[in-house]
């Protein structure tokens, strides 16, 4: 399946980093993306995602070489002294569809990405094999080489070598309340829920071998867009530096039909932009009940 544009299509992520040029030298020169504009990030945009210090930041905003309608934003912000991966709620890690997922850990060798998870295959999810690296502002990325579309949705194939994103994964202190949460108010469908032993949160919350945890999909039909994790109690909101973004995976941009029918609380209210991702469409940013700051682009 290519990047078709459709209602709940992943446009793209906000990620926030120490330093920009670093993180560029990862995500242009070492994973092949495309930076299509680069400058301080308008302060219209700040706002709109409640993040009125981020304006001005330096900021950039990489494509696919494949040309997919997803598009990744890098905003240079401090890090957060008391942020630790896969511990909180919000945004856990943005999944990009590659082409050869085995090649990538000599490929990474010597970048600012640190590799967490090596490529590994997995007996309860043989439909892709999946790799996980934290970027240089702890932000999760995970690299999957797609083998095969799930009884339950289609899976996209890389027609580059990173290719775009197309899951996103959401960590909650209440997955069916959130799951429900994105059907009413996002107007998607719940899909399937797997229990497995997840590593990336055993190993930061040091539990023990065997310990399982609960997943479900979000998707529209058979297009999926949300990973929704259960977290363990110990799971703590997210810190921020206040009128900044949350550290690490900070904001995820969903396509919508038409903004008129989403009926949530806007931070500020809808506008119409010409960077990228917007590209002349109208969109607005809300919290999710997780905490999430959630940007729905109309595409209608």
């Amino acid at each position: 399946m290519t990047h078709k544009l459709q209602h709940g299509s992943i446009l793209g992520g906000v990620s926030a980093v120490p330093n920009l040029e670093a993180a560029l030298r990862d995500y242009r020169d070492i994973l092949g993306m495309t930076v299509v504009e680069q400058g301080p990030l308008a302060a219209d945009i700040a706002a709109s995602w409640g993040c009125p210090q981020n304006a001005g930041s330096p900021a950039a905003t990489l494509q696919p070489v494949s040309g997919a309608d997803c598009h990744v934003r890098l905003v240079e912000q401090p890090d957060h002294p008391d942020f630790k991966p896969t511990t909180t709620y919000g945004w856990a890690a943005f999944e990009f569809t590659v082409q050869n997922v085995f090649d990538l850990p000599d490929h990474l060798q010597g970048s600012g990405f640190d590799i967490v998870g090596p490529p590994k295959e997995l007996e309860a999810l043989p439909f892709f094999v999946p790799m996980q690296v934290l970027g240089t502002g702890r932000e999760m990325v995970y690299l999957n080489e797609v083998r095969e579309n799930t009884p339950s949705s289609d899976l996209p194939k890389a027609q580059s070598p990173t290719d775009h994103i197309f899951i996103v994964i959401l960590a909650t202190p209440d997955r069916a309340a959130t799951v429900q949460w994105y059907c009413d108010h996002i107007h998607l469908t719940e899909a399937d829920t797997y229990v497995l032993e997840y590593s990336m949160i055993n190993d930061a919350f040091e539990k023990p071998a065997g310990t399982t945890s609960a997943l479900t999909m979000v998707q529209n039909s058979r297009l999926p867009i949300v990973e929704v994790d259960d977290y363990p109690e110990e799971a703590t909101d997210r810190q921020r530096h206040q009128g900044m973004l949350p550290p690490g995976n900070g904001l995820v941009s969903l396509a919508v039909n038409n903004l008129d029918k989403i009926a949530c609380a806007w931070i500020t209210p809808p506008a119409r932009r010409d960077e990228a991702p917007y590209c002349g469409r109208r969109a607005a940013t809300t919290l999710g009940p997780a905490g999430e700051l959630l940007e729905l682009i109309e595409i209608g």
